[in-house]
């Protein structure tokens, strides 16, 4: 028989060194203090930090909606948003009002009650950021302290704004702004230190996590997460351990780039041992081969600390131990997904416990305490390992290895993960971790003569043109009826699911546990819904008008109860997939809005306008074979991360396959070449390619929307045989 204990640990505020709550207010001791923050769980009315506690649970207490009445639930109000790109952001509610980020790092405020706008907040970050990132111009939330909220904008500032008015206090500059470096994540605060961390790792930064002071933006500390190499005596310990791993010769030569090992996500905290956890990220290139090769050519050393969960003194960055989910990483399997904090009994014993289910497919148990590993599970089908030994390494499937073996390889799971960045949620009371999970597999094949490009290429060392969906509409339905999504309650004990719930498509949305033995999640099929959390059974749903990616929070004010949610399709996935082939529903559109319910809400969303899309229509392909060839490979590398793989179009960036620029070679080089529309996120590549290569891009697009004009005219005539998914 187990037993679980919630984790929510109150240190006493002398034994931290904290200032008084006073002190630590702001204006008459009215804001967020150290206090508060410990004692998170206790506050059902608010949700004053990212996960709601420390621990990361995302688990309220909460039960005035529950499993008997969330029939009753109802829309009370909405807001419309200005940004039609993915939301991702966990909205923080103190006092009655609501904090949110949107896409772009804006930040707006309501009035939590009616939705009344408040102020808003925008960074202006510009445009041509939006190239340095991998997977949408996002942003995942804010953090609070004293009366001020704290951002990390997109193109790597971190920015203190008054909570009343939205006025700018301080910004600081944490990132080399002249590399692909870029913030999504959302900040923390222990003891009056705002952590936050970076992604880039795809364009070939290194990684780091570093500390400000909430005062003025002083930086305090700065922890690297993978070496330089040109470590020396005076390096810390940490990094001279690490060095040990990768191959330094080629980490510190000429062309060398980061290394990667960007902390762009999640963060964990325990007051009791006062450590801080966060997750690391992939290589750079994912590559192995190329990021650090043995005598043989092939990848070598476990390249610490890629891919790991690492535990350290918030107070100072002082390394503590760290456990390394995926050893010599080389599928971009990274460790930065949600963390999350407990106590429960393991074969008689209550361990104090670190869970995470990371992309490479395996659910983690951990020591939080020492970093032992404990347990390890596959909570999605994988076939990179053979499984875990008993020391927690993956006993590695040598065919998966393309790094070694040079061959190209199907494999489970692929660079999206089993699971991605969408929070999973922790219910006590069932010992349930909630996981937006998926399965999606994915054809890597190494580059030949690869070489990396700080400035704008994808840097990831294997041919992204190589696992093109083929020209046929019918094999590409069956295809993406393989990619499934899931919603798993899992049995952390056990190491087991204790029941699942299947999606048509992937890319669901995060999760909120809560004592009314609810579980609510929105998916990729436009819909909200709240589940029976011990049985799985849905209750209640709601038509959402358009994908959810991000998690919902649940807070009271006078007593009421309320839900809310950021919708609005978006993400890696989103941006990458072809946007009508994602769920049997039909595409999937963007509509950037916050929802919010309550037991009887009357609010009405407004009707769906139908949008016609713009036809196929492109040029005759009249480029050779070798032109197209090209470029296939320089499409892949430097515009298939926004546009989609083999130019099919996404439904919320531009379908090239139907733009007015093919027919037009000049205006074709004014966009991409000269960056005349940098302002909307497409900044120019005449750094990284000629015009020759740009041209050649177009040609290939071109033959790519003749190909599929072909198709879909026969698809119409029932040429194609729709396959059902599963």
């Amino acid at each position: 028989m187990k037993k679980l204990f919630w984790a929510a640990p109150v240190l006493a505020m002398g034994a931290l060194g904290l200032a008084s709550c006073e002190d630590m207010a702001g204006s008459g001791g009215s804001g967020i203090t150290a206090e508060m923050l410990l004692g998170a769980a206790d506050d059902n009315a608010n949700w004053i930090t990212h996960g709601r506690t420390y621990s990361e649970q995302r688990f309220s207490p909460l039960d005035k909606i529950n499993a008997g009445n969330v029939g009753e639930l109802g829309l009370a109000w909405f807001a419309d948003m200005d940004t039609a790109r993915g939301q991702e952001a966990t909205p923080l509610v103190i006092d009655g009002k609501m904090y949110l980020t949107t896409a772009w790092s804006k930040v707006k405020a309501f009035d939590a009650t009616t939705g009344e706008p408040l102020w808003d907040y925008d960074p202006e970050v510009p445009g041509e950021t939006g190239v340095k990132v991998c997977c949408d111009v996002v942003n995942r939330g804010l953090a609070a302290w004293g009366d001020d909220l704290f951002l990390g904008t997109l193109d790597g500032r971190l920015v203190s704004l008054d909570r009343d008015s939205g006025e700018v206090n301080w910004e600081v500059v944490t990132v080399d702004q002249d590399m692909a470096y870029s913030i999504t994540g959302a900040p923390r605060i222990i003891d009056g230190k705002v952590i936050i961390g970076n992604g880039g790792a795809e364009f070939g930064v290194r990684g780091y996590i570093a500390a400000y002071d909430v005062e003025d933006g002083s930086e305090l500390w700065r922890f690297y997460t993978v070496p330089d190499g040109t470590e020396g005596d005076d390096a810390p310990e940490h990094l001279k351990a690490a060095a040990k791993t990768w191959n330094m010769e080629v980490l510190a030569g000429s062309d060398a780039i980061g290394g990667g090992g960007t902390v762009w996500d999640s963060m964990a905290y325990d007051p009791d041992l006062n450590l801080l956890y966060f997750g690391v990220g992939n290589g750079s290139p994912w590559n192995q081969a190329y990021r650090s090769p043995g005598e043989d050519g092939t990848g070598e050393g476990d390249n610490l600390y890629l891919s790991s969960i690492v535990a350290i003194r918030p107070d100072t960055g002082e390394y503590v131990w760290h456990y390394q989910t995926t050893p010599g990483e080389t599928w971009d399997y990274t460790a930065t997904q949600h963390i999350i904090l407990a106590d429960m009994e393991i074969e008689g014993k209550t361990r104090q416990v670190l869970m995470q289910a990371p992309k490479n497919g395996f659910f983690y148990v951990i020591d939080r305490a020492t970093g032992e590993f404990i347990s390890a599970k596959e909570y999605i089908p994988q076939n990179w390992a053979k499984g875990i030994d008993e020391n927690g390494r993956p006993i590695f499937n040598p065919e998966a290895r393309i790094d070694k073996t040079g061959k190209p390889a199907i494999v489970m799971p692929g660079p999206l993960g089993g699971h991605n960045w969408h929070p999973m949620a922790f219910h006590p009371g069932e010992g349930l971790v909630y996981i937006p999970a998926f399965e999606a597999a994915m054809a890597y094949a190494p580059e030949a003569d690869w070489k990396a490009d700080r400035a704008r290429g994808f840097n990831v060392g294997f041919d992204l043109g190589a696992g093109d969906l083929p020209p046929d509409l019918n094999v590409r339905r069956e295809i993406y009826g393989t990619v499934k999504g899931k919603l798993m309650a899992w049995d952390p004990v056990a190491q087991e699911a204790r029941w699942t719930v299947e999606f048509p498509g992937p890319w669901n949305g995060g999760l909120l546990a809560t004592g009314g033995d609810l579980v609510f999640q929105g998916n990729s099929s436009s819909e909200f819904a709240a589940y029976n959390a011990a049985s799985g059974e849905k209750l209640w749903s709601f038509a959402a008008q358009t994908g959810i990616v991000a998690p919902p929070i649940t807070y009271t004010v006078d007593g009421e109860q309320y839900v809310a949610v950021l919708a609005g399709w978006g993400g890696a996935y989103a941006i990458t997939a072809d946007g009508h082939m994602i769920n049997e529903q039909g595409p999937v559109r963007n509509i950037s809005r916050l929802l919010v319910f309550k037991i009887g809400g009357e609010a009405v969303l407004p009707d769906v306008l139908t949008l016609a899309e713009i036809p196929l229509d492109p040029p005759p392909s009249r480029a050779g074979a070798e032109t197209i060839a090209l470029g296939k490979v320089k499409y892949a590398r430097y515009c298939a991360v926004c546009h989609a793989p083999a130019a099919v179009g996404s439904t919320e960036l531009p379908d090239l396959r139907r733009s007015g620029t093919l027919s037009d070679a000049q205006s074709w080089q004014a966009v991409v070449h000269d960056g005349i529309l940098k302002d909307n996120g497409m900044a120019s590549f005449a750094t990284s390619m000629s015009k020759d290569e740009i041209e050649a891009i177009r040609a290939y697009v071109i033959q790519r929307a003749n190909e599929d004009k072909a198709l879909e005219a026969a698809d119409k005539k029932g040429g194609a045989k729709k396959v059902a998914r599963r």
